[in-house]
């Protein structure tokens, strides 16, 4: 039997205080837009945002997108200024763009208009992004780096 570390050690522990510039400036972009795109949630954006929500969802269009505008602020936030459990801070971010992915997918399937998305084509291209999404809060915030780690006994 190996001597493995807890697979969450990696993520729970601190992260480095060294990080490259390309790894902070895309960080650090991908937070602000989270910021941004939470303000848009509580304010401008409310309407385009509720035309997302699948219809399965347990609660009404308003307070999910309200609950989503303070989750993506929160994690905007998170992802910008904690310097501590980057790590755990991105897979969290990865974990919340494959949630928020069926809202998009209902874009597409009910036909809804919002955001400049007015063609399906358009509507199924944005979806292609949320793999993008994915990659970049795993890449930004050291996650990848920190799994790879992890995989190789190293938990720090």
């Amino acid at each position: 039997m190996t001597n493995r570390p807890n697979p969450l050690t990696v993520f729970l522990a601190d992260s480095p205080s060294a990080e490259e510039p390309a790894r902070a400036v895309a960080r650090i972009a991908l937070g602000s837009a989270l910021v941004f795109a939470g303000i848009g949630h509580l304010t401008f954006a409310r309407q385009d945002f509720q035309a997302q929500v699948p219809d399965f969802v347990p609660f009404g269009p308003d307070v999910t997108v309200l609950a989503s505008g303070v989750v993506e602020i929160a994690l905007g936030t998170s992802t910008v200024f904690l310097k501590r459990r980057r790590a755990a801070i991105g897979l969290v971010l990865a974990a919340f763009f494959v949630a928020v992915f069926p809202g998009n997918l209902a874009q597409l399937i009910n036909h809804r208009d919002a955001f400049g998305l007015n063609t399906d084509q358009a509507r199924a291209t944005r979806l292609l992004f949320q793999p993008v999404l994915i990659a970049w809060a795993l890449w930004s915030t050291g996650a990848w780096s920190a799994l790879r780690r992890q995989r190789a006994g190293h938990p720090s």
